[in-house]
């Protein structure tokens, strides 16, 4: 009976210790920033899909998860005995409330419009456009990685 009492409480200890790993979901925008603060000292930090998100690490208990692009990924952060602290998704969107978008002859392009406007890429728009906003941003990202 004993032994029963006690894998009993192992097994609900387990679970809840589990629970308050998971962590939902962190949306953050792309070409932003979100700060993570925990409440134990993290060991390793796991990004599931680095062209998607990034993570810099300030100390123990702070972190940045950074928007590189649309889509959905998984953050995981573990203690140095290899315990689960967190683990959430990570949904990186665009901040389309200074979005435009135009139609013209049955065509989409769409434009940033903070503070003036500018292309963006949007699903959708015209292929000849969606392209050429597609060029400019890889060189961008070329030129801002050149240092």
């Amino acid at each position: 009976m004993m032994s029963i009492t006690k894998t009993a409480l192992s097994a609900c200890a387990a679970i809840a210790f589990t629970c308050a790993a998971q962590a939902g979901h962190i949306t953050v925008e792309a070409g932003k920033a979100k700060a993570i603060k925990l409440t134990t000292n993290a060991e390793s930090v796991i990004i599931g899909n680095p062209n998607i998100a990034d993570v810099a690490v300030h100390d123990d208990k702070l972190l940045f998860v950074t928007g590189k692009s649309f889509g959905t990924t998984n953050l995981m952060i573990f203690d140095a005995k290899g315990n689960t602290i967190h683990s959430s998704d990570v949904v990186v969107t665009a901040n389309t409330a200074t979005w435009v978008s135009v139609k013209r002859a049955g065509d989409n392009y769409t434009y940033d419009c903070a503070p003036a406007c500018r292309p963006t890429l949007s699903a959708g728009d015209q292929g000849e456009h969606y392209e050429n906003v597609g060029e400019q941003l890889l060189m961008q990202k070329e030129l801002n990685s050149e240092d």
